[in-house]
Parts: C-alpha cells; sequence; structure tokens
C-alpha cells in the first residue's frame, strides 16, 4: 500500500513539471507564448548592458557643483525599474481577456483626463510638458495610454462584427484626434504620429471598406501640410532634417542627429568595447532617446543588427501566431499591439541613423526610463494575454488553489 501511494506522489510530482501541469504557474507557462516571452526577456537583458554604456556619459552630463552623480547611476536605477516593471509583464499576461479588456477600457479613461491635464499642471522638461507628478512619482501619461487606447480602440472595432450599423471609424477616429490634439498642446509630434499610425493600421486589419480607407490616407498628406504651416514644433524639425544648414530653432535638433550618427558609426562593425567609447560623451540623452548609436559605437554595428532583427522577430512572430486567430477583438488587440511595438522601435532606430528628423522616444526595453518600462512592460504583457495558446480560455485559471486537483 505504501508503495502505492509512493508511485502516485511522484506521478503527481512529475506531472507538476510537464504538460500536465495545471497549477496556476503550470498553466501559465503552458499556454503562453514562450519564444515571444523569451525574445522580451533577452531585449531586457540588452537593455541593461546598454544604460551601463550609457550611464557614464549621462551622468557627467548631468553632473553638476551640487550634484555628483555615480557612473553607474542610471543602471542602478535602471535594474530597479526592471525589478518592478517584470512583475507586472507576468501579473499582466496571465489575466483573462475580459479582465485585461476592461483594464484597458478603465484604464484609457483615467489616462485621457490625466493627458488631459498635463499641459496645465504637468512638469516642463526640456520646453514641453508630458510629465505629470512629483519628485519620484512622476510618469508620462501619454507612455501608458498607448497600450489601453490600442485595446480599447480593437473592442470598439470589434464591435462592428455584432452590428454593422455602428459607426466604428467615425468613433475611433474622434477620439484618436483628441488624443492627437492633447499630443500637440505639450508638445509631442513624435506619439501623435504614433497613435495615428496604429488608429490606420487597426482599420486595415478590421477590414475598413477600401473607400473609407483611401480617403483617410488621402487626408495624411494633407495633415502632414498642415502640421508643418502651423505646428512650430514639426516645422522646425523637418526644416532641421530637409535643410541641414539653415540656422534656428531647429539647429539643436540637426547637432543631436549628427552627433547621434557619428556616435553609432564611431565604433565600426565590432564596437570599440563595453566602456571604451569616447563619442557617446558628446551625445546628448545617451541613456535615452540615443541609446541605439551608444550600443553601436561600443558593441558595434553587427550588435544594432541583431537589435533589430530581434525587433522584427518580435511582431513578425505576433502576426504568423494571429494567422488562425478567429477572435476579431484578440486579433485587433494583438496586431495593434505588435504595431506599436514595431514602430516605436523603428522610428527610434530611424532618428539615431539619421533617417529621420529628431524625436524624443525611447527604444522599446532598452532605453533607460520608468513609464517607458513600466508602460512597455504592460504592453507586452496584454500581448502575450491575447495570444496564449488555449483560444477557447473564458476564465481565469490562475485562481485555482495551489496544490487543487
Amino acid at each position: 500500500m505504501t508503495d502505492v501511494r509512493a508511485e502516485g506522489l511522484i506521478a503527481k510530482v512529475k506531472q507538476r513539471g510537464g504538460r500536465g501541469d495545471r497549477s496556476p504557474l503550470g498553466t501559465w507557462f503552458w499556454d503562453i507564448d514562450r519564444m515571444l516571452l523569451l525574445l522580451t526577456l533577452f531585449l531586457i537583458a540588452i537593455g541593461l548592458v546598454a544604460v551601463a554604456a550609457a550611464s557614464p556619459a549621462t551622468a557627467v552630463r548631468y553632473s553638476g557643483e551640487h550634484r555628483k552623480l555615480a557612473p553607474l547611476y542610471y543602471f542602478w536605477r535602471q535594474l530597479l525599474w526592471v525589478g518592478v516593471s517584470l512583475p507586472v509583464l507576468f501579473g499582466v499576461s496571465m489575466m483573462p481577456v475580459a479582465m485585461a479588456r476592461r483594464m484597458a477600457l478603465t484604464g484609457a479613461a483615467i489616462l485621457i483626463v490625466l493627458l488631459a491635464a498635463t499641459p496645465f499642471v504637468g512638469v516642463s522638461v526640456n520646453g514641453a510638458r508630458r510629465w505629470i507628478g512629483y519628485g519620484f512619482a512622476q510618469f508620462q501619461p501619454s507612455e501608458f495610454l498607448k497600450p489601453f487606447f490600442i485595446v480599447s480602440t480593437a473592442w470598439l472595432l470589434s464591435l462592428k462584427a455584432k452590428d454593422p450599423e455602428l459607426p466604428t471609424v467615425v468613433i475611433t477616429g474622434a477620439l484618436t484626434a483628441a488624443i492627437a490634439g492633447l499630443l500637440m498642446l505639450q508638445p509631442d509630434f513624435g506619439q501623435t504620429v504614433i497613435f495615428c499610425a496604429v488608429w490606420l493600421a487597426l482599420l486595415m486589419i478590421a477590414g475598413t471598406p477600401a473607400k473609407v480607407l483611401g480617403t483617410i490616407i488621402g487626408m495624411v498628406p494633407v495633415g502632414l501640410v498642415a502640421a508643418y504651416l502651423f505646428y512650430g514644433t514639426a516645422r522646425n524639425r523637418i526644416d532641421a532634417f530637409l535643410f541641414p544648414g539653415v540656422e534656428g530653432e531647429g539647429a539643436a535638433d540637426h547637432f543631436q542627429v549628427n552627433a547621434a550618427h557619428a556616435t553609432l558609426t564611431a565604433g565600426g562593425w565590432t564596437g570599440t568595447g563595453p566602456g571604451a567609447g569616447q563619442a557617446k560623451f558628446g551625445l546628448p540623452e545617451a541613456h535615452t532617446d540615443y541609446i541605439f548609436s551608444v550600443v553601436g559605437e561600443e558593441f558595434g554595428l553587427i550588435a544594432c543588427m541583431i537589435i533589430g532583427l530581434v525587433f522584427l522577430a518580435i511582431v513578425v512572430r505576433v502576426f504568423v501566431k494571429l494567422l488562425d486567430e478567429q477572435d476579431e477583438f484578440k486579433l485587433l488587440a494583438a496586431s495593434g499591439l505588435a504595431v506599436q511595438f514595431g514602430a516605436q522601435a523603428l522610428v527610434s532606430m530611424a532618428v539615431n541613423t539619421g533617417l529621420a528628423p529628431s524625436k524624443g522616444m525611447t527604444l522599446p526595453f532598452i532605453s533607460y526610463g520608468g513609464s517607458s518600462m513600466i508602460a512597455l512592460s504592460i504592453g507586452m504583457g496584454l500581448l502575450l494575454a491575447f495570444t496564449r495558446r488555449n483560444p477557447f480560455l473564458t476564465r481565469s485559471p490562475y485562481v485555482v488553489k495551489w496544490g487543487g486537483n
């Protein structure tokens, strides 16, 4: 009898670690897209190395008579943010679809209100009011709004399948326009472009009629011309990019792009080696907007290519996984999150390589920043939740008690 009990216990222990493990952690591990999670963790690890490389240059730039920063000051802070963000990523990825959708809708409503308040009560940094809060509790509402906006827009567009008469294009367009207007008040033209691009991508994926799409796409050049004529921030950056010899407010942007390109190419194909880069000390915001250039200097252009391929692999992985997805909402939400992730990475790398005007946009999971890291972790957690293996999951399996049958 004792042997029978022992064999049963051994069988349960083996089942715990295998595909038959239905414990909360086991269910999560076998249902989640482990390759997508692994690629994300790889980016976070690269980010810690990159921030460690950029930290000395940034510490020198922001040290002063009354404040002397340690060379690895920003690395230790980033390590703290990663420690906060990983539980957020894992926790959100464990949510059932309905719970994740409710969280996104509630979060979007709250953050739009905060975004509206930011130009008036926000903290001014480098001439722009994009931050709200005080001291250590400062954050960018726009960073957190991105994943919630995408999920909310996906939900609204998915309602078209239930009621074809719903004016979902008009509703989501009005929402996007309102957010774009609030962002331009800060001003933040780059984030405005990201929000609008994601909305347009979602319309395409949702099967919006070609006539409607054609009308919207035809308005894009009109919007860009209007931004150039009536929006000083966009005009200055476009002028600095297209006419680099012209003096004016855009001269600083041109200097940043030149400095980023020089730093990126300073290390050649293989880099100068960790800590050996010198061009990074003349680079503004080396730890955030231009961290890709620091990677190029110290680890080489080959390392930059690998990073670009990892971003591409994540986006392709998501779309391949969605080929058989029949749930309209999950298809749109996951697609939108992947588009936003890829677009943000593309814009950041384009700025660093001199292929796009200067724009303060972080490289996902690699640039320094608490708001960016936590918001991206929420977005990736939602993406993992919407691409789980079991398409028929209607309630959370993670509320099952540990040790339950």
